[in-house]
C-alpha cells in the first residue's frame, strides 16, 4: 500500500522534507493534495478521524496518521533504511530534525516577523530588521552547529548521524537549497565556512534517487509563497 502524503499544492514547504526521504528510498506514495486538495482539507475538518491534524504536512499509512515532519521522519525512517538502528542515535537524530523545525521558523520569520495573516508588503521594514539579525547571528548559529555535528561525528564527516545516509542529511540538504535561494549574498561563501555542510549537499545532489527526483516534475521551485522567499531588499553580506 502506497504513503499517503498530504501537503499544500505548489510550495515545496515542510512537505518536501519528508518527500526527500520518500524519493530516496524509492517508496511508493501519493502526494495527495497536488491533485486533490480538497481531500486533505476534509482530513483536517474531520468530526470522526480519531487522530486529527492540525496542520499539513501529514502522512497515512494504512491505519496510521501522523503529523509534523520530526514525527513523519522518525516513523518513516527505520522503515525506509534512513535512520540508526541504535535506538540512542535514533533519538539524536531526531533531536536535530526538531532543531531543524526550529531553524525554519525564524527562516520564515524574516518575511513574516509580524503576523502570518499579513502580506509580507505590509511588514517590511520589520522584516527587514528580522532578516539582518538572522544573517548575523542566528544564520551563523545554526549552521555553524549542524557543521560541528558532521565534523564531531564518530563515525566522520560524511554524515550527521551514524554512518550511513539519514534523514537528517536529506533535510540539510534541503536547508541550505533553501537559504541559497532565499540568500545568495548571505550565503555566498558558506563552501568556506561549513566545508562539511558544502559537501553533504554536493553529495547527497548527486545520489541517484536523489538526482533524478530534482529533474523531475514533482520537484517543487522554491517560490514567494513557502518558508524560503527571495527578497533582495532582505538579503546582505554575511558577517
Amino acid at each position: 500500500m502506497a504513503y499517503e502524503l498530504y501537503y499544500w499544492d505548489g510550495i515545496p514547504g515542510r512537505g518536501e522534507f519528508v518527500r526527500l526521504a520518500l524519493e530516496e528510498a524509492g517508496a511508493d506514495y501519493v502526494d495527495v493534495a497536488r491533485k486533490d486538495t480538497a481531500a486533505m482539507m476534509k482530513i483536517m475538518a474531520s468530526r470522526t478521524e480519531q487522530h486529527i491534524p492540525f496542520a499539513p504536512p501529514f502522512l497515512r499509512d494504512g491505519n496510521v496518521l501522523i503529523s509534523h515532519v520530526a514525527n513523519i521522519l522518525f516513523y518513516l525512517g527505520p522503515k525506509l533504511g534512513l535512520a540508526p538502528q541504535d535506538e540512542t542515535l535514533r533519538f539524536f537524530a531526531n533531536g536535530l530534525q526538531l532543531t531543524i523545525t526550529d531553524f525554519l521558523v525564524e527562516a520564515h520569520d524574516t518575511h513574516h516577523p509580524i503576523a502570518v495573516s499579513q502580506y509580507y508588503e505590509e511588514q517590511k521594514d520589520p522584516a527587514k530588521a528580522r532578516a539582518a539579525s538572522f544573517i548575523d547571528e542566528r544564520l551563523p548559529k545554526y549552521l555553524g552547529y549542524f557543521e560541528r555535528v558532521l565534523r564531531q561525528n564518530p563515525h566522520g564527516d560524511r554524515h550527521s548521524v551514524g554512518d550511513s545516509l539519514s534523514y537528517v542529511d536529506l533535510s540539510l540538504f534541503q536547508v541550505i537549497e533553501g537559504l541559497l535561494y532565499a540568500f545568495p549574498r548571505a550565503m555566498k561563501r558558506y563552501e568556506e565556512k561549513y566545508p562539511a555542510l558544502a559537501a553533504l549537499r554536493d553529495a547527497v545532489r548527486e545520489r541517484p534517487n536523489i538526482k533524478r527526483y530534482l529533474t523531475s516534475e514533482r520537484r517543487l521551485a522554491f517560490n514567494e509563497f513557502g518558508i524560503f522567499r527571495h527578497y533582495p531588499e532582505l538579503d546582505r553580506d554575511g558577517s
